[in-house]
């Protein structure tokens, strides 16, 4: 783990890496980021790269930062293995980096803050297969092929259809955690498959794309995603979207830039921070029914009751 430094500025300076700028979720990771930094009189600069999850445009903008010596890295690679000689760079600069969200392969950490993929993707897939009365066909709309995020919540999808045999996946195809493939995916496969019924999606945008198409057919199915976003809360309580789990990137963002922020002020950080993920869904949808603004940063002694590392 990196050791403390002494900050080169008067008020710290943290680099936020984000993986782009058309995911909600990252959008919640960024306003997360600054509110905590401004509880401790801290400074944010936000590093996202203009085309969406660009592996060479983040390497570049990892060496912008070095070059700009910030006092500490909250970082989320845009794919967990291409970002290593990058992450090797910032650990040579001497920057303390706390990973958060994506997993990465490497590196000399402070900290990893994040949630449990795997259980979240068994938990929103066996909420779905509940509902549909644990038979019928199946869509699943993927995230990024090369995201340990995406890895994760497929191998929980698909360990928990073992338990499920009459429900059969008729169609699996990566959307990219972005809105128009998985509208593109939609949109083609509805004419191909006149049942369908149920999709589980990877993430809230692909999943709100899936309703958007069954809307547009005229059709409809029970839909889930995985992150929580305003959006999807708004699709819960117009009845359109069944449930999302709440991977919450707000929260996360807090946590990791949090431990930044304790870790430069010399005090012990846990290696790894899970935090729990709840199924959002009618029943109880008012608590993240409010705009990314107002919903609150967790407090760091409840959060640090999930840590998994010494």
């Amino acid at each position: 783990m990196s050791a403390p430094r002494q900050p080169l500025h008067d008020a710290p300076i943290v680099a936020v890496f984000t993986k782009n700028r058309t995911n909600p979720a990252y959008a919640a990771a960024r306003i997360g980021a600054e509110r905590a930094a401004g509880r401790y009189g801290a400074q944010v600069v936000h590093y996202v790269p203009d085309k969406p999850d660009d592996i060479g445009e983040q390497m570049a903008l990892v060496d912008r930062a070095i070059a700009e010596q910030p006092d500490a890295i909250v970082f989320v690679p845009v794919h967990d293995t291409a970002m290593n000689a990058s992450v090797r760079r910032m650990n040579a600069a001497g920057i303390p980096i706390v990973n958060f969200l994506n997993r990465l392969d490497e590196g000399d950490l402070v900290a990893f803050v994040g949630s449990d993929d795997y259980r979240i993707g068994c938990d929103i897939a066996e909420y779905l297969f509940r509902h549909i009365g644990g038979r019928g066909d199946l869509v699943i709309i993927e995230g990024i092929a090369g995201a340990v995020t995406n890895r994760e919540r497929m191998r929980g999808f698909h360990d928990t259809l073992r338990n499920w045999p009459d429900v059969r996946v008729v169609a699996s195809r990566p959307g990219n955690y972005q809105r128009e493939p998985a509208l593109q995916f939609m949109t083609e496969l509805l004419p191909a498959l006149p049942v369908i019924d149920a999709v589980l999606a990877a993430n809230d945008l692909m999943a709100l794309a899936a309703i958007e198409a069954l809307d547009a057919a005229g059709r409809s199915a029970p839909v889930v995603g995985v992150n929580a976003v305003p959006e999807a809360i708004t699709a819960i309580k117009a009845g359109k979207l069944l449930a999302t789990a709440d991977f919450d990137a707000l929260k996360i963002a807090c946590v990791a830039t949090e431990a930044a922020l304790r870790h430069l002020r010399g005090e012990r950080v846990p290696r790894e921070i899970l935090l729990p993920a709840q199924i959002v869904d009618a029943s109880n949808y008012a608590a993240w029914d409010r705009p990314l603004e107002q919903r609150p940063c967790p407090d760091w002694n409840l959060a640090v009751k999930h840590p998994t590392g010494p």
